[in-house]
């Protein structure tokens, strides 16, 4: 799916077909331009020549029905993943791939391990939504998206301009209209996105992958700690905070004896006592050689945070049956 040319196109018709146009994409939700009835035949033949809104994917579902992986193959063959998780107070929300792989190479992350193949464009990103929007109105009691993550492949502070514009078009009003709070950022620390998230006239949620408690811990986990540390990216996140003042997620993965220790507990404890600081634990999902702490380690961290005053929520993990969990993305064509 590639809208580009869709603005030449109306260029010179007149404006309510434009608007036509973008009704039959974000709120019709349709996949063909042949459905758009109330276009001429040749327009809309013309529009499926050079603005096609298929999107191909395969979609993958895990045993509980809560989580769905769609695999999608891009226009140059590169495939990636995406997923749509069902919430049981009725809320759907997508994760979304920003990059075709990740340069990062985090640990624990299967994604990292593919390396980098490419940013993905406006389009590619939007698509991901638009795909699970049209699955979701096609069912037989249809549903909405209700939120949007950026916590799929890749990092998308280094593919920021291309994110930004995404959701932009997705948050127009005129358009798939979801509110600028419904969508959320992950990053690594990609401390020059942060500020220019902070500078954006958009209520944009903002989630920073933390993963240890001190740098070098975290620096063996997450290299690109070695040019972001600590210290810098919450010296960033406060600036982001005063600006802005929104809550920011710090999400922690526990990893069975690396950083799920009563000291390791303790001194997130010490990082996360500032304003508007929430923490995120999330059990380790398989990607390799560590492991998921046992139910009693993760309530005992949860418990040392809490005692301490640490807003802290557990996520629960979706479709780790079908590697669709946080950390497991990864296209393996071998």
């Amino acid at each position: 799916m590639n809208l580009d040319k869709l603005y030449k196109i109306f260029e010179h018709e007149p404006k309510f077909r434009f608007a036509q146009a973008k009704r039959a994409v974000f709120i019709d939700l349709i996949d063909d331009w042949s459905r758009a009835f109330n276009f001429p035949l040749a327009m809309r033949e013309k529009l499926n020549k050079e603005c096609p809104l298929n999107v191909e994917g395969k979609i993958f579902s895990s045993k509980d029905g809560r989580a769905l992986k769609a695999v999608i193959v891009l226009d140059d063959g590169i495939k990636i993943e995406t997923v749509l998780m069902s919430h049981r107070d009725g809320r759907f929300t997508v994760c979304v791939s920003s990059q075709a792989g990740c340069a990062l190479g985090c640990e624990f992350c299967a994604t990292g391990k593919m390396g980098l193949k490419r940013n993905l464009t406006v389009w590619e990103i939007a698509g991901q939504v638009l795909f699970f929007a049209r699955y979701l109105k096609n069912l037989k009691n249809p549903e909405k998206i209700s939120n949007i993550v950026f916590m799929g492949m890749g990092e998308p502070f280094l593919n920021y301009d291309n994110v930004l514009e995404a959701i932009k078009i997705l948050n127009d009003k005129d358009g798939f209209a979801l509110g600028s709070r419904r969508f959320s950022i992950s990053t690594s620390g990609i401390i020059e996105g942060i500020k220019k998230l902070a500078k954006e006239d958009m209520q944009i949620n903002l989630a920073i992958s933390l993963h240890a408690a001190d740098d070098e811990l975290r620096s063996e986990l997450m290299p690109i700690n070695r040019k972001y540390s600590i210290e810098k990216i919450l010296s960033a996140v406060d600036d982001y905070i005063e600006r802005r003042g929104r809550k920011v997620m710090f999400e922690y993965l526990l990893i069975k004896g690396i950083n799920d220790s009563a000291e390791q507990a303790k001194r997130l404890a010490s990082l996360m006592k500032r304003k508007l600081y929430v923490l995120n634990l999330i059990p380790y999902n398989p990607t390799g050689k560590f492991e998921a702490p046992a139910r009693e380690s993760i309530n005992n961290f949860k418990k040392i945070l809490q005692k301490e005053g640490i807003e802290t929520i557990e996520r629960f993990s979706f479709g780790q049956d079908i590697k669709a969990a946080c950390g497991q993305l990864a296209i393996n064509d071998k």
